[in-house]
């Protein structure tokens, strides 16, 4: 083997091996922008706010499509479609016990047997930008 052609195989060889390691792209959370929806105060909820005023639900599901594309498909799924990765949310329960196990989820994230299966965002997500990814969940549920 050439000098040249060890080089170009370790080249390639390191650029396969970057390409890997990013090949999930930027996992780092990305703000989602909640402009149009109001505040729900500091209080934490157990219940989506948004459900109960039809405006409003329309903008956090639209508010939701685009966090949920930016922060949550990367593991559940595109469409909320998952691949077994992680759990297919569009199976969630619908209404109140289905928001209480989600805001707790996405408050808390999960953990199990030590290892980090979703990680926490309560302090990276407002309330509001959470309960608009719900409202967009809702908006494809099956049963």
């Amino acid at each position: 083997m050439t000098k040249l052609t060890r080089i170009a195989a370790l080249t390639l060889g390191l650029s396969l091996a970057i390409g890997a390691a990013f090949g999930h792209g930027d996992v780092t959370p990305q703000p989602i922008d909640v402009t149009g929806l109001n505040a729900v105060g500091a209080d934490w909820l157990k219940e989506n706010p948004y459900r109960a005023d039809a405006a409003q639900y329309e903008i956090a599901k639209m508010i939701g499509s685009s966090g949920y594309n930016q922060n949550c498909a990367r593991c559940h799924g595109l469409q909320v479609i998952s691949g077994g990765i992680a759990p297919d949310l569009r199976f969630l329960d619908k209404g109140k016990d289905g928001d209480e196990w989600f805001i707790n989820r996405i408050r808390h994230g999960y953990t199990q047997n030590g290892l980090t299966k979703m990680p926490a965002f309560e302090g990276t997500f407002s309330q509001e930008a959470m309960w608009a990814i719900r409202s967009y969940l809702d908006s494809v549920h099956q049963d």
